[in-house]
Formats: structure tokens, sequence, C-alpha cells
């Protein structure tokens, strides 16, 4: 499918050409949170990809470390296990600048569904069903544009398979522009 083909040559491009433009954010990051915690600088978590496979996702770390590995909604005192510059690479989405590795290897696009943690059993179940595991995970997706932790695995998993019904290079570039204008305006920012 030629749909399939140019998603796959924009996300290698662009994912090429942000890490390239980002080379003074992979210098100064790494050196904010060491300064900050003690601890890795990248948080690597097994998350669930195409087919149901598994694969290791890349984000800066925001939490300190020993936080447990389940959903972010799902943290007690969730502020307290947020570090200082954790706290801002959240709010401004920095912390998801390292899944441009995932990208340009594959194991993500920038648009589709959210990859789903390892242990979210429900979750992975439900998109097996409907048939949405046939599709990259993405850095976001219909479901986080339109309420993100806010909603159900059910809601979601809606969101994840009208995404799937309705793939196209349009439908890809509204849900980014929307992406983008949350990143700016701090909208459902953590």
């Amino acid at each position: 499918m030629i749909y399939n083909f140019l998603k796959r040559a924009a996300d290698i491009f662009f994912s090429i050409i942000l890490l390239l433009i980002l080379i003074p954010i992979w210098i100064i990051i790494p050196v904010l949170i060491k300064t900050d915690s003690p601890g890795r600088v990248l948080f690597r978590q097994k998350r669930v990809g195409k087919g149901s496979s598994f694969f290791t996702i890349y984000k800066f770390r925001t939490m300190k470390e020993g936080t447990p590995d389940i959903p972010t909604d799902m943290l007690k005192n969730q502020e307290n296990l947020n570090t200082g510059i954790g706290k801002i690479l959240r709010r401004w989405s920095i912390d998801e600048f390292p899944q441009l590795i995932n990208i340009l290897k594959g194991e993500m696009s920038f648009i589709g569904p959210r990859p789903a943690l390892y242990n979210q059993d429900e979750l992975i179940e439900m998109r097996k069903q409907r048939g949405i595991d046939r599709i990259r995970p993405g850095v976001t997706g219909l479901a986080q544009v339109n309420g993100r932790d806010s909603l159900s695995i059910p809601e979601k998993v809606e969101y994840d398979w009208l995404y799937l019904k309705d793939m196209s290079l349009v439908l890809d570039l509204k849900i980014l522009l929307v992406t983008i204008k949350a990143a700016i305006t701090n909208r459902g920012g953590n």
C-alpha cells in the first residue's frame, strides 16, 4: 500500500532531520538530568509494538530512580516522584525526544496508537481483538489528542480502532498538528 510506504519514508526522513536539529538538546538535557538527580539519563521500558512483539522504548528520565514500572496515571503521589527537571521535560514533551531512535529503528511511527506497557494486559488483548496490533505504535495518536490518560482503556481502544479504520496521510497530519498545538500551549501536559 502506497500509504504505508510514504508513512515509513516520512518517519525515516523526519526522524533523521529532527535528530540532527536537536543535537544541542542531546547535549544539554543529559547534563541537566544528571545535575538534578542521581541515576540514568535515558529511561528504558518494555512496550508492546507491531504484531504484539516487545521492544524497548526510550525517553529522557523524568522520575526518580526506583519508581514503579506502571502507567503514569496509576502512580500514587506522582508529583513527589518527578524530578525537578523531569517536570519541565514532561510538561513540554521533551522527554519523548529519544523516541526518534525508536522511529528510525522501525519500532514506532510518529503517528499511531501509543504503545502499551508490557503489563497492560487488558489494553493489549483488546487491541489484538480489534486488529490494532497490526500497525506500528506512535509517539502520538488519535487517543492522545482526544484525552490521553483521562480515557478509559475501552475508550483508548475505540480511538485506536477508528485510527486503524481511517488511516491516511491527511488524518496523520491532523493528529500531528493537534499534537504540536497541544505541546506548544501545554494542553494535556503532566
